[in-house]
């Protein structure tokens, strides 16, 4: 072990771009208070655009106001469960709102999820409420008599849409699958008949800053899902994190991307949240394939773009990029998994924009580390701690060891934005949680001479293969590299001599061919022996979360099932 106090130093410090300091002076502002901020600083500004439907700031902080009513005479009181089951559509973020200015507990559900998932967390979290889609509204209808929800509100695709696009929705809708017919059931509410019976309600309820706002379902990759404990101020001082990485873009004078997931941590902070905050209109993607993602952009003149790698890919490979107009893209900013070096380049070389990739968890609200946005970017790297967030990286068996420059260990990080802890989980937060409030990421980095970090893997994706650590992501990089390969992820599988070996699963372009002595000789020119795949599987899909990120835990355990 080197110098014990490497982490302390806080090198990466001098990889802040110009201006940006290494606290965030925190304000206590409640989120419902950044949309009370942006209709007073911009009131006729857009806040949503949704399939070109436009709402301003005034506009949504009245219809939040309705719903807060509307909750208040259902008896949602403050530390009540409010779920809500929707993709990126206007009242999913009206919802989140009028729960938050009530006091009450937001449960952000997936609606990809399988009813077993989803009653175990509208149970676990004990709601008593749900908003969903007129898509799922029968089946929540018959799941609620296993849970203590009681009243369901649900909403359409076509409920928010302009004049032409509303009147043509219900011819078309059913047909495209947009649309359900919703059998008339008890305590069973339809969105917009809500909304036009309450008068607006703008009270915002005390709550302190620690009190709980929200339980963030993990993703499940480690098992069942846990409720992660979000606080006011987990959420509140993560917006203001977030800000202060960006000082170059203006309040008011930006246009983002709602492409991801509002229901993931990812897409509530970076997109959702942080754009109410400064006065951002949102345009919102319900679905993002690469064609919505190509058509919002262009035609909204999108400026600021939070996206996952596999949506990056997708656009890139879409035939209609090459004469789609996407020169207004400033800034993006990537998570969720690595972003390929080639995807990068060709990404930024069409759009003119500055691409910044950037890492976090569920725990974390979820952003601890960007690379910076003016200033040095290195590839591969997840970038550097964001200001008033430390960070080291520790020996994989003992925690009090810390690691020397560039040796692999396991990341540990602590501030603000770190969780309460797990819901009803005491155990599970204790041995996530450090004593004196560093949070254990279960990811094996590194940190470079310049306080860069580097995610080498998943520790528990981590492959022993004759006595080496193998991990997994080195490989799938390599296999991304290759010009015929689209997408590729690698396991360990047991092996007669070595414990494991590596099998690697692989998406070729289209129109490409290879066969599995190519894959593997292609690694041989890359990679020591020992981390070459003794299997290759090619497939026209890989199992993927609601973010896109590519779902090893479900290739092991599709494996293990043969």
């Amino acid at each position: 072990m080197s110098d014990q106090s490497i982490y302390s130093k806080k090198i990466w410090l001098d990889s802040y771009e110009q201006g940006i300091k290494e606290k965030v002076e925190f304000k206590d502002i409640l989120i419902p208070q950044y949309l009370e901020k942006s209709t007073k600083n911009f009131p006729d500004n857009p806040a949503l655009i949704f399939q070109g439907y436009s709402l301003t700031f005034t506009e949504l902080n009245e219809m939040v106001a309705r719903f807060t009513a509307a909750l208040k005479k259902f008896g949602i009181k403050k530390g009540d469960s409010v779920a809500i089951l929707l993709p990126n559509v206007i009242p999913c973020v009206v919802a989140y709102y009028a729960t938050l200015r009530l006091g009450a507990i937001v449960v952000l559900n997936n609606p990809l999820y399988s009813d077993r998932e989803l009653e175990h967390q509208f149970t676990d979290s004990n709601s008593t409420f749900l908003i969903t889609l007129d898509l799922l509204a029968n089946r929540m209808v018959k799941l609620r008599e296993k849970t203590n929800i009681k009243a369901i509100v649900y909403t359409s695709i076509g409920d928010y849409l302009p004049f032409v696009k509303r009147l043509l929705f219900p011819l078309v809708a059913k047909k495209k699958g947009l649309a359900a017919d919703v059998t008339p059931a008890k305590d069973l509410y339809k969105f917009k008949d809500i909304i036009a019976k309450h008068d607006p309600d703008y009270t915002q309820t005390d709550v302190q800053m620690d009190d709980v706002a929200m339980y963030q379902y993990t993703g499940g990759t480690t098992g069942v899902s846990k409720g992660v404990m979000l606080t006011h101020q987990n959420i509140s001082y993560q917006i203001q994190q977030i800000d202060a990485w960006f000082p170059k873009f203006e309040q008011g004078a930006e246009v983002m991307l709602g492409a991801l997931p509002f229901f993931h941590v990812f897409g509530m902070s970076v997109s959702m949240n942080f754009a109410i905050r400064m006065g951002w209109a949102n345009v919102l993607v319900p679905k993002p394939q690469p064609e919505p993602l190509l058509e919002a952009i262009s035609k909204f003149k999108v400026t600021f773009a939070p996206l996952v790698p596999t949506m990056y890919i997708g656009m890139l490979d879409h035939p209609d990029m090459e004469h789609t107009d996407l020169t207004s893209v400033k800034g993006c900013f990537s998570g969720s998994a690595p972003l390929p070096v080639d995807v990068i380049n060709n990404f930024q070389n069409k759009t003119g924009s500055i691409i910044v990739e950037g890492f976090g968890l569920t725990e974390s609200t979820p952003v601890t580390h960007i690379n910076p946005f003016n200033g040095t970017r290195k590839q591969g790297s997840i970038g550097i701690p964001i200001p008033s967030t430390e960070c080291k990286i520790v020996d994989l068996e003992d925690d009090t060891k810390e690691m020397a420059l560039g040796e692999p260990g396991e990341l540990l990080m602590r501030g603000p934005q770190i969780m309460k802890g797990y819901l009803g989980k005491d155990e599970e937060t204790r041995k996530t949680m450090t004593e004196d409030g560093f949070l254990r990421t279960g990811d094996v980095a590194t940190m470079d001479e310049d306080g860069y970090f580097y995610i080498v893997d998943r520790i528990k994706d981590m492959i022993l293969s004759g006595g080496y650590n193998v991990y997994p992501r080195d490989i799938d990089e390599v296999l991304f590299e290759h010009p015929k390969i689209l997408e590729a992820c690698s396991i360990g599988i047991p092996h007669p001599k070595r414990g494991e070996a590596v099998k690697a699963f692989v998406i070729l372009k289209e129109g490409q061919e290879m066969t599995v002595k190519e894959v593997i000789d292609y690694c041989d020119t890359k990679l020591a022996r020992y981390k070459l795949p003794v299997e290759v599987e090619f497939r026209q899909e890989l199992p993927k979360s609601n973010v896109g990120k590519i779902l090893r835990k479900d290739l092991r355990a599709q494996e293990e099932a043969k």
